[in-house]
């Protein structure tokens, strides 16, 4: 449990002594967010080490070149069609967003974020464009994948009985069959607060926010404590099933977090467990992989241009720069 002076909201002192144990999103969904050179002044101060961005936003890239701080980067998804169907508009992409920033050290580069719809016959064709175009340009090490929306998975419980919905199958098998091959992980945006809120009766709130005194679901010889374990396992099993294979592609959690307002059972307190609780856990693994779990909070700050409720108040910061809330995002 957390120490006690969190609870009172006594401000703790700077982790930059430490690396954070997660990474951070930093939408831009907002007209009143401090500069990017700010921003970056922030993610060193709380020690992270890793950052999604959701668009090559050229800036936030410009204050993050020679920092260390690993950048997952996004093709978003208005882009598809065009580096889908053009190689070399692919490359001129890569060009332009990639290697015109070389002192930044990029991790992943995402095609696409919940890529749904008819938009998904681009998806496969844009990552095998944007792969060449990457390994043309010498830039093989960063690794092209995609990130998958929460609702593409339709059994979460029991995680070994995980499995993505009929619909999305058609497209995540080449998808997957694309990763395995280039060794690439799949990125998964999991929420455990819209599992719960979306399920009524379903759990005890004490499950998705990982203060459960006990296992809740038991799964074979593997017990599951809380549902951010169970979420995670049960896309591994969700991938594997699919592919008919084992621990062939690898999992990152690309967005995870409570909002802190504007919804059902969204508070500052509940935000502040939920985030607190999930940075001293990753580290642990889960049931099945007792590995860290590769994971991105969302979100660096408040954003105000996103629809009104819930949505606007997933921020670790509000524009700024106060914390919506005491945590420590080192590892311990």
């Amino acid at each position: 449990m957390l120490d006690m002076a969190l609870l009172f909201g006594v401000v703790f002192a700077s982790t930059l002594a430490r690396a954070a144990s997660v990474g951070v999103c930093y939408g831009m969904s907002a007209n009143n967010l401090p500069p990017p050179s700010t921003v970056v002044g922030m993610l060193q101060d709380n020690g992270f080490n890793s950052v999604r961005l959701y668009a090559p936003d050229s800036d936030a890239l410009g204050a993050l070149g020679g920092t260390g701080i690993s950048v997952i980067v996004g093709a978003p998804n208005y882009v598809l069609p065009d580096i889908a169907t053009s190689a070399s508009a692919a490359a001129a992409w890569v060009r332009a967003n990639i290697e015109a920033h070389p002192s930044v050290s990029f991790r992943y580069l995402s095609v696409g974020n919940e890529v749904a719809g008819s938009d998904t016959q681009y998806l496969v064709p844009a990552m095998e464009n944007v792969y060449g175009a990457l390994a043309a340009a010498g830039l093989g090490h960063i690794r092209v994948t995609t990130a998958i929306s929460q609702a593409t998975i339709a059994v979460h419980l029991p995680p070994s009985a995980g499995e993505f919905a009929d619909g999305d199958k058609p497209f995540l098998l080449p998808v997957l069959q694309f990763l395995e091959r280039t060794g690439a992980p799949l990125l998964a945006n999991l929420y455990p607060y819209f599992v719960y809120t979306y399920n009524p009766g379903l759990m005890d709130i004490s499950f998705p926010l990982f203060t459960a005194p006990g296992v809740v679901v038991q799964d074979g010889e593997y017990g599951y404590q809380n549902m951010f374990d169970a979420s995670v396992d049960a896309v591994h099993a969700a991938v594997d099933r699919l592919l008919g294979s084992s621990g062939s592609v690898g999992v990152v959690v690309s967005e995870t977090g409570w909002p802190s307002a504007g919804g059902e059972a969204a508070s500052v307190e509940n935000a502040r467990t939920y985030n607190q609780n999930l940075v001293s856990h990753v580290r642990k693994g889960t049931p099945r992989r007792p590995w860290k779990v590769e994971t991105y909070l969302f979100s660096m700050f408040n954003e105000n241009l996103k629809e009104a409720g819930v949505e606007q108040n997933w921020g670790l910061f509000y524009p700024s720069t106060d914390r919506v809330y005491p945590i420590s995002f080192g590892s311990k």
